[in-house]
């Protein structure tokens, strides 16, 4: 008996360009903004990143699903992407470590994808065009024929401007993360959609990290560390959706560096530090989302290949200094491809945050070496005793 048809599907982007194909992972429909990803490898990493939140991703590697999925390797509770594209998925998991096939995990987990399109032919019009909003569907009124039903959906969305799913990715209650071996410092970590693997590369340094929800407040900040003086630093995690509506989590940031708490953010976090020295946000065409994305140290002049996902950028000139109400910061670090900012630091205060991923739980590990920086910074600036705390 030969196996049945797999069932078709079909994808919309907000401009009319349609690609049909087969469903993949659950059946349904999805509509959210579409984006591609240039990573090799690491595609169960990818789809449990809650920065990907709000989005279909697409996957530029045409063969996807050879490794299987498995429990371990999961970044957060649950896959976070709204909708799936490959182009070539495996037919068998080959790896050991594998309970199931990423096909499997995509229909446990509700996720509508569709396989069998050409990527290639996607992918450019992206780059070409920029993100944009886009549905799938394997639904037989859309598959069937005129897709003008499904486009009016896609044209009727909103834009991921504007749009904020911090509520959604972040912990509903505070959680620590032990440190391995001796303790040596306390950190308060802001969950904006965090990634597992971060607490754990802090905790690897003896860090004991306490995990925050977005909605913390600053005496929730303060509240960590079990002798009333405070956490040694402050990070603040990646995490999806427009960086100028987080306006509390800003505000949070701002009692931070005024009390010359460390501060330490990657992504998200590295928005937040832009937006809380004043400077302002802005929507990138198509947005970094990869392992292999080449970023420039400016002191050093090194260049480190990194893992990315934003779509947002921090406007900040690229040369020389700007003020701030916390003295003078500058870029650290600008993006080879684009001349992005990927990086800014104040000058003379305890605060650095770059606009990648240090953690790498896929590779490449080029900046791990960031997280023993936020260390030392700690170290040179020691945390003030509870009698002077909130000094400026």
């Amino acid at each position: 008996m030969s196996a049945a048809a797999p069932a078709p599907a079909v994808l919309v982007l907000e401009d009319g360009r349609t690609f049909r194909g087969e469903a993949y992972g659950a059946r349904g429909t999805t509509i959210a903004e579409i984006v591609f990803n240039t990573g090799m490898t690491g595609y169960q990493e990818t789809l449990t990143d809650p920065s990907y939140r709000g989005q279909i991703v697409v996957m530029t590697a045409p063969h996807i699903g050879n490794t299987g999925v498995n429990d371990e390797d999961f970044e957060s509770r649950r896959v976070w992407v709204d909708g799936y594209v490959v182009r070539d998925p495996s037919r068998v998991r080959s790896s050991w470590r594998a309970d199931r096939t990423l096909d499997e995990l995509l229909g446990e987990q509700d996720v509508v994808g569709i396989s069998g399109i050409d990527t290639r032919a996607l992918t450019r019009h992206l780059r070409e065009r920029g993100s944009m909003r886009a549905a799938v569907s394997s639904e037989p009124q859309y598959v069937g024929g005129s897709v003008e039903d499904l486009l009016a959906r896609v044209n009727a969305a909103p834009t991921m401007e504007g749009a904020s799913f911090l509520a959604d990715v972040t912990t509903p209650e505070p959680y620590v993360v032990p440190a391995v071996g001796d303790k040596r410092l306390t950190v308060a970590a802001i969950d904006l959609g965090i990634k597992g693997m971060t607490p754990r590369r802090m905790a690897q340094r003896g860090i004991e990290v306490h995990v925050l929800p977005a909605t913390s407040t600053v005496d929730d900040v303060l509240a960590v560390g079990a002798d009333g003086a405070g956490p040694d630093g402050v990070f603040m995690s990646n995490g999806p959706g427009d960086p100028a509506t987080a306006d509390h989590v800003v505000g949070v940031l701002r009692e931070v560096l005024e009390r010359r708490i460390p501060y330490f953010g990657i992504c998200l976090g590295n928005q937040m530090l832009g937006r809380a020295l004043g400077r302002g946000t802005y929507k990138l065409k198509y947005g970094h989302r990869g392992i292999n994305q080449p970023v420039q140290d400016r002191a050093t002049g090194a260049v480190e290949i990194t893992s990315q996902n934003h779509g947002f950028a921090v406007d900040a000139p690229l040369d020389g200094t700007f003020e701030t109400p916390y003295g003078p910061a500058h870029v650290t670090h600008v993006g080879l491809n684009d001349q992005v900012v990927e990086g800014v630091a104040l000058v003379d205060g305890p605060a650095f945050s770059v606009q990648y991923h240090p953690e790498a739980a896929a590779g490449p590990h080029d900046a791990d070496h960031l997280f023993d920086r936020f260390v030392q910074l700690m170290l040179d600036h020691p945390r003030p005793t509870p009698s002077s705390r909130g000094t400026t």
